[in-house]
């Protein structure tokens, strides 16, 4: 909350933060789960097609591995470098994501190297709703749309409680 305590003005208090819900740490772990499993699934390819159709004795799994073609295992090792990478990539937008509510403005900064910040005042904020499938319904998390005059909508990303975030909003509204 490094970029929200720095802004804050000189009557202005925090009324309530927003965090990512774990399971957003469950999609990002996916990533590499998923990079390891496409590994697995072109070097199992790469070694049925050595034993069954090109006719090749069977010298093991791990045989066939450091005697396949270089280009099968390059591609085995991207697959985990982008599931690597793309858990890297959602945990740099976790930590580098604030949103945050106050007495008098909702606060949205994300970005590591360029920044983006959205700030809404709270009399110009028209509604607040909340996005959750079933999943999020049972886990409690959600996406929550905030409606302003004159700007559109603004779309958080998943945080955890956004009935909780909406009552901050309105508690920020009637105070």
């Amino acid at each position: 909350m490094y970029y929200v305590q720095q802004s804050l003005g000189k009557n202005e208090e925090l009324i309530h933060v927003g965090h990512f819900h774990w399971m957003y740490n469950v999609g990002a772990v996916m990533h590499i789960v998923w990079g390891i499993l496409l590994c697995i699934l072109i070097l199992v390819g790469s070694y049925m097609l050595q034993v069954n159709v090109f006719k090749y004795p069977d010298q093991g799994f791990l045989n066939s591995v450091q005697n396949s073609h270089v280009g099968v295992r390059i591609l085995a090792f991207l697959m985990i470098i982008y599931g690597l990478l793309g858990f890297a990539r959602a945990m740099i937008i976790k930590i580098t994501t604030e949103i945050a509510v106050t007495n008098s403005r909702l606060i949205y900064k994300r970005g590591l190297i360029a920044r983006s910040v959205g700030e809404i005042a709270i009399d110009r904020i028209e509604g607040v709703n909340f996005l959750q499938g079933f999943l999020g319904r049972m886990l409690n998390y959600g996406r929550v749309v905030i409606r302003g005059m004159g700007i559109g909508e603004l779309i958080l990303p998943p945080i955890a409680d956004p009935v909780l975030f909406r009552k901050a909003i309105d508690k920020a509204k009637n105070s």
